[in-house]
């Protein structure tokens, strides 16, 4: 999901399992940057994103090379992603992404979230728009909103306008999470490989930068997990794709989460895996419809 990526919120209850939505939009999916220098020039011309809605049903991913369960390790988890991305190159995308989860923990009532966000994304790669929603049975997130533009020069300035308002430089090498998307399919295309870059998405306080590391692998010749959800992404070409999330401002740690799932060539996520390091939440593709299209005039 571009906004894999949802990639989040609900990880703000167990390390931030929505990042600015979970996937955010992030799944979402949200799904965020690649290296702008990455020399790809050579790679073949990208297929439209396809416009789409999706729904994935979440649930708790093996234990196994996690650490010992704790009191507040989950023990079980459930609840489901409903994604809808549009747009095109030319007129921009948007993507509608909402996210509700139980988890179950060793000790204690079981902890419930919810977390929508709104995105705009100018074709360009130049303009995001976001407003992003999330709360807890124990707390209820202030909203996030504003934008984030990029000069010609390459720099790159937020205009916040909740939960506080704020102008924010973070620098050049930036990318937001459709471009993200697209830069690592073109890089797929180009025999993939580890890549890194700055990615940006409004989540957490809005004022976040995430450093990711991406491994991109060959597409994949196994069948797809995701074949039985539709004919169409059985037919797409697809690549086995993983990224770490690091919070820049927190120096030499550990990622807050790592994201794994099978990207299409046509922008779709398949099934995905969100990784804790302490436990890992599961996302599967049940459910898929394809939104008509709109084509860029020529």
């Amino acid at each position: 999901m571009n906004r894999h990526e949802s990639a989040g919120k609900q990880g703000d209850t167990y390390h931030s399992f929505n990042r600015g939505s979970g996937m955010k939009p992030r799944l979402a999916l949200s799904l965020l940057a690649l290296c702008l220098s990455m020399g790809v020039a050579w790679a073949e011309p990208l297929l439209p994103l396809a416009a789409h809605r999706a729904a994935y049903e979440i649930s708790l991913s093996g234990a196994d090379d996690h650490s010992p369960p704790s009191g507040q390790t989950p023990v079980s988890a459930s609840g489901l992603i409903a994604y809808e991305f549009r747009g095109s190159a030319c007129e921009g995308y948007a993507s509608n992404f909402r996210q509700v989860t139980q988890l179950q923990r060793n000790e204690g009532d079981p902890i419930s979230s919810e977390v929508s966000s709104i995105t705009y994304e100018d074709g360009a790669g130049k303009a995001l728009r976001f407003e992003i929603e999330g709360k807890t049975s124990a707390t209820e997130d202030p909203p996030i909103s504003g934008s984030a533009a990029r000069a010609d020069s390459g720099a790159t300035t937020v205009d916040l306008a909740k939960p506080s308002e704020a102008k924010l430089n973070i620098g050049k090498d930036i990318l937001f999470p459709t471009q993200h998307i697209e830069r690592i399919i073109e890089t797929a295309k180009a025999n993939g490989g580890p890549l890194q870059a700055r990615v940006y998405d409004g989540s957490d306080t809005g004022k976040k930068v995430f450093s990711t590391l991406t491994v991109i692998g060959r597409a994949a010749t196994s069948p797809s997990v995701d074949a039985a959800v539709s004919d169409k992404l059985a037919a797409t070409r697809r690549w086995p794709v993983t990224i770490s999330y690091f919070d820049e401002a927190a120096g030499d740690q550990p990622p807050e989460y790592t994201l794994s799932f099978d990207l299409y060539e046509n922008g779709v996520s398949g099934t995905l895996k969100l990784d804790y390091g302490a436990f890992a939440l599961s996302a599967k593709l049940a459910k898929i419809e394809w939104l008509p299209e709109t084509a860029c005039a020529k």
